[in-house]
C-alpha cells in the first residue's frame, strides 16, 4: 500500500491563484503524453507517486488525452483509487474538453451539449463526484460565448467543478468571456496557455498583464518547447525524439532553424550552474506565472524539472540577454 513522503510539503512552492484562496504548485504535472493506455502503466504510476512525494498535488488533464482519447483519465484514476484514496483532499484534479471526442455533431467546440455530456463522461471515467478545475480547452469561434458559459455555470452550480477556467483563449476572448462569467457571478480561476521562451504570445499580445489586471491565474503548458528548451537538441536530432517522429508537434525543421538560440541559451544556463530547462522554467516564474505544468516520460525526467525549483533568481541583467538571443 502506498504511504506518500512525510516531507513531501518542505521542498515544493506554492502560489495563490489569482484572487482566490486556492495555492497551487509552483510545477504542476500534466498528462497529455505518457499516460495513455498505449503507454506503460506502471511506469505512469511510478511518475505519479514520485510526483506527489515531491509536493506536486496539481494533476492536469483533459477528455482527449490518451492515446486512445480517454485513457489518461482512466490511467490517472487507477493511481487515483488504489494509491491516493486516502490523500483526495490533497490533490487538485483537473480536466478540460473543447477539442474533438467523439464523432457527430456533440463531440467538439463549446457547446452546452458537448461540454456537460464530456464533463459527466469524465467524472464517470475518474470515479470522481467533482473535479477541482473544468477548463473549457478552446475558443470555439461557431458557439457563442454566452452559451459556453452557460454550460460552465451549469456545471459550477451542480458542484461538478470547484473551479472554472478556460484555455487557448487570445486576450480578446479572454476579456469578453470574463465580462459574460462576472455577470452570473462565476469566478474564473485560471487561464492556461502555451507559453515558453519560444512561445511568448501571451506576454506580447498583452494577455498576461490582462490576467493580473482581472486577478486571474496562469499556468503554462509546453514550458520546455516540447523539448526544444531541454539539453536533448544540442547536438542534433536524436533517434526516437519527438523531432525525429513523424506526424510530430515538433518538426526536424524547426530544431535546426532554432539550434543557435538553443546554444546560446545553454551557455547561459551553464553559467548560472543549471540545465537549459531549469533556466527556461525558472524564466516562466520570473514572468509571473502561477505555476508550470510539466510533463514527464520517466521519473527521472521528472526529477530533472523539479530541480528548477532550486533555480536562483534570474538577474535583470541576465533577463536582458534572454531577449537579445530570443530576438535575434
Amino acid at each position: 500500500m502506498y504511504k506518500a513522503n512525510n516531507n513531501r510539503y518542505n521542498a515544493m512552492k506554492y502560489s495563490f491563484c489569482g484572487a482566490s484562496g486556492l495555492e497551487l504548485p509552483q510545477l504542476s504535472l500534466g498528462l497529455w503524453h505518457n499516460f495513455g493506455s498505449v503507454d506503460v502503466f506502471e511506469n505512469a504510476r511510478n511518475i505519479l507517486l514520485n510526483a506527489f512525494d515531491a509536493g506536486v498535488t496539481h494533476f492536469d488533464l483533459a477528455n482527449n488525452y490518451g492515446p486512445v482519447a480517454g485513457s489518461a483519465e482512466e490511467t490517472f484514476a487507477k493511481v487515483l483509487h488504489s494509491d491516493f484514496q486516502n490523500y483526495r483532499d490533497e490533490l487538485i484534479i483537473s480536466t478540460k474538453a473543447g477539442y474533438g471526442m467523439w464523432s457527430g455533431p456533440y463531440g467538439d467546440g463549446g457547446s452546452k451539449k458537448y461540454l456537460v455530456a464530456s464533463c459527466n463522461q469524465s467524472l464517470k471515467r475518474m470515479g470522481l463526484d467533482y473535479v477541482d478545475i473544468f477548463y473549457h480547452h478552446r475558443f470555439d469561434p461557431n458557439t457563442p460565448l454566452e452559451e459556453t458559459a452557460d454550460a460552465l455555470e451549469l456545471i459550477y452550480r451542480q458542484g461538478k467543478a470547484l473551479y472554472i477556467g478556460i484555455s487557448n483563449y487570445s486576450k480578446e476572448q479572454t476579456i469578453a468571456m470574463l465580462a459574460i462569467l462576472r455577470e452570473r457571478a462565476i469566478p474564473c480561476l485560471i487561464h492556461q496557455m502555451r507559453y515558453s521562451m519560444f512561445a511568448v504570445e501571451p506576454e506580447e499580445s498583452g494577455l498576461m498583464a490582462t490576467l493580473a489586471q482581472e486577478k486571474v491565474g496562469s499556468i503554462a503548458y509546453s514550458p520546455l518547447a516540447q523539448g526544444l528548451l531541454s539539453d536533448r537538441y544540442l547536438n542534433g536530432i536524436p533517434e526516437h525524439s519527438r523531432a525525429s517522429l513523424e506526424n510530430s508537434f515538433l518538426q526536424e525543421q524547426e530544431v535546426r532553424n532554432k539550434l543557435p538560440k538553443i546554444q546560446q541559451l545553454h551557455a547561459l544556463a551553464q553559467e548560472r550552474g543549471q540545465s537549459l530547462s531549469e533556466l527556461a522554467i525558472a524564466w516562466l516564474w520570473h514572468k509571473g506565472v502561477t505555476s508550470v505544468l510539466i510533463g514527464a516520460s520517466s521519473v527521472a525526467q521528472l526529477q530533472t524539472n523539479l530541480k528548477a525549483l532550486n533555480s536562483p533568481q534570474i538577474s535583470s541583467e541576465e533577463m536582458g540577454r534572454i531577449d537579445v538571443i530570443l530576438k535575434a
